[in-house]
């Protein structure tokens, strides 16, 4: 019986946490800085890929969607602010929610036909493949 070893090794576990890696969560919704982002769904189909990102409470000028070659980048930069005043008192809160996720697209995508749309607090990208990256349908060879 082979023995695998659980347990990290000595040099790279120190030079992981100085780094933070070794803490670093892939599926978290938290950014490096503790900062949380929006959480991001793709699936893929036959015709295209459909991403979702979670955001209530947002409008879709809210958003900056760009396209630098094949790197899709999902971006917001959003401030509010309130003041209340009171016989007693004065409160003014300000809030600040900014993010940005960025996506490498193949080269099997329809880069110039992507559509967006906000609704329901959930921002949604339809990304078309090109046909011939397309799943095509069982054929049968026939003999001769």
């Amino acid at each position: 019986m082979r023995r695998t070893n659980t347990w990290p090794n000595l040099n790279t576990f120190f030079d992981d946490f100085l780094t933070g890696d070794f803490f670093d969560n892939k599926w978290s919704n938290f950014s490096a800085t503790g900062t949380t982002v929006p959480a991001v769904n793709i699936v893929e189909t036959k015709d295209d890929f459909q991403v979702e990102m979670a955001a209530p409470g947002m409008g879709k000028g809210d958003f900056n969607i760009e396209l630098d070659n094949d790197m899709l980048t999902i971006s917001s930069d959003k401030q509010d602010s309130k003041e209340e005043q009171e016989s007693s008192y004065s409160r003014r809160e300000f809030s600040y929610l900014s993010f940005k996720r960025s996506f490498h697209l193949p080269n099997t995508v329809e880069a110039e036909k992507i559509k967006a749309k906000y609704q329901d607090g959930v921002l949604r990208l339809v990304i078309p493949k090109k046909e011939e990256a397309k799943t095509k349908p069982v054929r049968q060879i026939s003999i001769s």
